[in-house]
């Protein structure tokens, strides 16, 4: 189960939870599986300093680590991949040139190349989509009227390894996972699938992988003290989901 440590809902101001290396710790100590750095600013001018807070994790917890957030070439992947990093995330970039996918994984391996899709139902006037659901960018503020489904096939087909998939409607909801959506990637994808967006109590976790998540990432929740980990794995473990322990 990966915790995500810099994923903040879009819909309301953000809210600083405190030093990402000391929660990555207390994560690693309550028994998350994986960790995940997203980088929601994507600020290239602060580029030194999420090297940094890589570095330092990595050191101190030895659980799988993605990052992203303004990946834009394989020197990030590059970079990222030496400061710590096992995994890292690309967006928006895998948007405009959809290839950096095949140049990253011919480069690193398939196993290094996260999509993060940020998806969301098209909205009432929006161009239609064969799935009914798009890729959007800028946090979910701006369609890109590209079908999420067929895009989640096609990096497939280009060498990602892992799909880091949010839901931008349930995204800060509290009100579940989008199992629909999870269920539409799961039908394209024969990697692993990562749901994000809308947890809200330990129960909501389990339809999230019965829907066909291999896994299941939260932030806010586990931030703030709303949800613990081991919650969240009893009742996952009461589904007849297997879990560590």
């Amino acid at each position: 189960m990966p915790d995500g440590l810099s994923r903040a809902s879009t819909s309301v101001d953000l809210r600083d939870a405190g030093d990402p290396v000391a929660l990555a710790r207390a994560y690693g100590e309550q028994g998350a599986d994986e960790l995940v750095f997203l980088d929601i600013t994507a600020s290239s001018g602060d580029r030194a300093t999420m090297y940094d807070v890589v570095t330092r994790t990595a050191e101190e917890v030895f659980i799988p680590l993605t990052v992203g957030g303004g990946v834009r070439s394989t020197e990030d992947f590059d970079q990222l991949l030496r400061a710590g990093a096992d995994k890292v995330g690309v967006n928006t970039a895998a948007i405009a040139r959809p290839e950096l996918l095949r140049e990253a994984a011919e480069r690193f391996g398939s196993q290094c190349v996260v999509l993060s899709v940020d998806a969301r139902r098209v909205p009432k006037g929006g161009a239609p989509t064969a799935s009914g659901f798009e890729v959007t960018t800028h946090g979910g503020r701006r369609g890109t009227g590209i079908d999420a489904i067929s895009w989640i096939e096609r990096a497939v087909e280009l060498g990602a390894g892992e799909i880091l998939l949010n839901s931008m409607d349930a995204d800060g909801t509290k009100a579940g996972f989008d199992t629909v959506l999870i269920a539409a990637a799961r039908s394209v994808a024969p990697i692993p699938v990562i749901a994000s967006g809308g947890a809200g109590a330990p129960d909501d976790f389990a339809p999230a992988i019965e829907a066909g998540a291999d896994a299941v990432l939260a932030a806010s929740v586990f931030h703030f003290g709303e949800l613990s980990i081991a919650a969240v794995k009893d009742a996952l473990a009461a589904a007849g989901i297997p879990v560590r322990r």
